[in-house]
């Protein structure tokens, strides 16, 4: 009769752990890439549909005096409006004199001074977008504009 003895019983045991342990891991490690490459593959239940094309609201130059310092200066300036939707182009349109006026209000209340560098120019491309982005009626969804973009921009 063949006796095993302790020596070869701990290694028995111990290979036989290490072989399990092995195995659970690997059993882990792929049921982690499974969820992930499965997971991956799912889309999310709400999608928001992004307008393919782009939409822009041309307004209608302005011109305005600028806050005096020690000489008269004017800002002659035409901008697009980048919205979201369809909806708010239409609301764009429909108020469009507010619009006007809204714009107005933040321009005539600038300094030249402040008009000169690119980030003030962008700062001033972000008040109006707050200011359009504004209710225009009190029961109304605000406007959806992305962006302010000036395609022309002439101070005097």
């Amino acid at each position: 009769m063949a006796t095993s003895t302790p020596k070869e019983k701990t290694r028995k045991s111990s290979k036989l752990v290490l072989l399990v342990i092995a195995l659970a891991v690997l059993g882990i490690a792929a049921g982690a890439a499974a969820y992930f490459y499965l997971g991956s593959k799912k889309q999310p239940k709400e999608t928001v549909a992004l307008p393919t094309e782009p939409i822009f609201v041309a307004l209608e130059p302005f011109t305005v005096n600028l806050q005096p310092n020690d000489r008269r200066r004017f800002l002659h300036v035409a901008m697009a409006l980048k919205v979201a939707d369809a909806k708010s182009q239409a609301q764009l349109a429909q108020y469009l004199p507010e619009v006007r006026s809204r714009v107005l209000t933040v321009l005539s209340n600038r300094e030249s001074e402040s008009l000169l560098s690119a980030d003030e120019k962008s700062r001033l491309a972000n008040e109006i977008r707050a200011a359009l982005n504004q209710p225009f009626a009190p029961n109304l969804a605000p406007a959806k504009i992305a962006s302010v973009m000036f395609t022309t921009f002439m101070l005097q």
